[in-house]
């Protein structure tokens, strides 16, 4: 039953509200229940208004405005302001507050010279996004000041919680206007470190030596890095995802974290209770089926014997740890060689680039093979018509001669049909036809490393640089359901505040690696004792050079390799229970730390 806490109100801030552009929607979206759970009607979120974007995600209230939010939203609306109210259609439908950024860009001169002449924010030359979150921080400044006017009760206590630093203008003016609302600011990943580690291979030796005015003008994004840094040092209570990004916060914007509030998901999401091992085989079929229209026009392998590895995430070469994933790749390959081992590895590098299209060839090999596929259907028919006619009819007890019971038709059809589809080349290592594929950091390592498909190679890649949806012709399944049906997720990170990757293949079902440098990692490794037993590898990069955190991940999945099915599906089970750590119910308790603090040293 819900728990209303009388006269606290939470408003969560986030540019992710109705508005999925990366990780932080899920963050935001899967803790809503255990949220609501905790503060019921007292709880709103407050995101930007898109139109294209809300149509799907937002269903307005029409007629219930009763409740300190709906007033203020009829206050802001006398204003002049487009302000919509409704609920977010998402588990728990919690009351969502949308504001239109563009409302306000006549006023934009003005608000940009507040932020310079109040805060030292330059913001003169802010592209398109850096404008639309100056103007959407200001109108939540606008909402917060309307909450707390007028009638105001004085008893009542209003916690505002914001997300990174595309809704963090609104905090230092809260405490500049004094504002009787209090802050907490949580930072998933500095601005400022994510460009750094991507372009300087010794980061984390480097952290505590970086001069960050010098940096973020050298990056060209001095705007958004002072805004950043003037929300963390202005609200009340400053929160991180790890220890790993709580250095940083320390190091780049120069204000210890007061407390971590990690990330979880809603583990009933992914609860398959005892049909976990099943729903894993029928999705491992369907990826069968790829693997045998991508693969077996040039050479054909055990598919009972392969087992299928995986990564994904943003573009991030370096950050994600792609690069070190080929070269693990290329020591497991030798290993496996050396050890002389009966199995094939498939590795799925699954990510987001810029592509033309499909590449052709690989859509003309699903389509024939699709064909060879109906062909022995009808063959299949035929024959076992014939054949359970001709053994009614049979006077000896002999088998007839099946060929006899196929027409000559269908012969030359799956004849014609298997000539046009074999082939002597290597099967691609990528399934799309990219813009620019020479210059592409994936492609030009797998040829480094010569991990091309060769056919006597026990470690094969498909790069599919595309997200996996039902709609795709290449897979026609769900992500989550790829990832039940792989036996193994490989995310060994640089640079990951927290990382969801790993998590969800665990709730899935499926082991999964990541790494020290990764804010899960660091978490496990924390509070999770001998993490490996279940399930969870943990590569240690930090102060390791590229090669040892290679031989060390090569080495892991090596022995992953060399498991019995016995020990995966054991593995399996003890993995997919250990995610419950990770619902939200258990996580949220975090949060409620943090706003009890904000509270206690705002109002106390």
């Amino acid at each position: 039953m819900a728990h209303r806490k009388p006269n606290k109100y939470l408003v969560e801030v986030a540019w992710e509200v109705c508005n999925q552009v990366g990780g932080i929607y899920t963050v935001i979206r899967s803790k809503v229940p255990a949220i609501k759970e905790k503060w019921s009607n007292h709880y709103c979120l407050v995101g930007p208004y898109f139109q294209h974007k809300a149509m799907s995600e937002f269903e307005p209230i029409d007629d219930d405005y009763t409740d300190i939010f709906g007033q203020a939203v009829l206050k802001m609306r006398a204003m002049g302001l487009e302000v919509h109210y409704g609920t977010w259609l998402v588990s728990g439908k919690p009351r969502v507050i949308l504001i239109n950024p563009y409302t306000i860009y006549y006023k934009m001169g003005e608000i940009k010279y507040q932020l310079w002449e109040r805060h030292d924010i330059p913001c003169e030359f802010a592209d398109d996004l850096q404008t639309q979150v100056i103007a959407f921080g200001y109108l939540v400044k606008e909402l917060l000041k309307v909450l707390t006017s007028g009638d105001y009760d004085h008893e009542q206590k209003i916690v505002a919680h914001f997300h990174e630093w595309m809704v963090a203008t609104a905090i230092p003016d809260i405490r500049y206007e004094n504002i009787p609302v209090t802050t907490v600011f949580t930072t998933h990943a500095t601005l400022l470190g994510r460009y750094l580690a991507m372009n300087d291979a010794n980061f984390y030796d480097n952290l505590y030596h970086y001069y960050w005015a010098n940096e973020a003008k050298k990056f060209n994004i001095e705007c958004p890095v002072k805004i950043e840094r003037a929300a963390a040092h202005g609200a009340d209570v400053f929160t991180t995802v790890s220890d790993v990004t709580g250095k940083e916060c320390e190091a780049l914007l120069g204000r210890k974290t007061d407390i971590n509030l990690p990330n979880g998901l809603n583990i009933q999401r992914f609860a398959a209770l005892h049909e976990h091992q099943n729903l894993h085989k029928l999705y491992k079929d369907k990826i069968h089926k790829f693997v045998i229209g991508h693969f077996f026009q040039s050479y054909s392998f055990d598919l009972d014997n392969t087992l299928y590895f995986f990564t994904s995430g943003r573009f991030e070469y370096k950050n994600k740890g792609f690069d070190l994933t080929i070269e693990a790749l290329a020591r497991l390959n030798h290993k496996m060689h050396q050890a002389g081992i009966n199995i094939n590895v498939l590795m799925f590098f699954i990510t987001k680039r810029d592509f033309q299209s499909i590449n052709p060839e690989v859509l003309q090999t699903r389509a024939t093979l699709e064909e060879i596929r109906q062909t022995c259907n009808e063959i299949q028919e035929q024959l076992g018509e014939k054949l359970f006619a001709a053994a009614a009819a049979s006077s000896d007890l002999r088998m007839p001669d099946l060929n006899k019971f196929v027409d000559e038709y269908w012969r030359l059809r799956l004849r014609r049909t298997l000539q046009s589809w074999k082939n002597g080349s290597l099967p691609k290592i990528v399934t799309h036809n990219l813009w620019h594929p020479e210059k592409d950091e994936i492609i030009n390592f797998l040829k480094v490393t010569n991990l091309v498909n060769n056919p006597w190679d026990k470690v094969k890649v498909v790069y599919h640089p595309d997200f996996i949806t039902p709609s795709n012709p290449l897979f026609g399944m769900e992500y989550g359901q790829f990832v039940r049906g792989c036996h193994l997720g490989v995310f060994p990170s640089y640079y990951e505040p927290w990382g969801y990757t790993p998590l969800e293949a665990m709730a899935s079902g499926v082991p999964a690696i990541t790494s020290d440098l990764a804010g899960f990692g660091d978490y496990v490794q924390q509070h999770m004792p001998s993490p490996e037993g279940k399930g969870v590898y943990v590569v240690k990069r930090f102060r390791k050079s590229f090669h040892e955190a290679a031989e060390e991940l090569a080495d892991k999945m090596f022995s992953f390799v060399q498991q019995s099915r016995r020990e995966r599906i054991d593995q399996r089970n003890r993995v997919e229970s250990i995610s419950e750590h990770f619902d939200w119910s258990n996580l949220v308790s975090f949060y409620e730390r943090a706003y009890d603090m904000a509270i206690e040293r705002k109002f106390s």
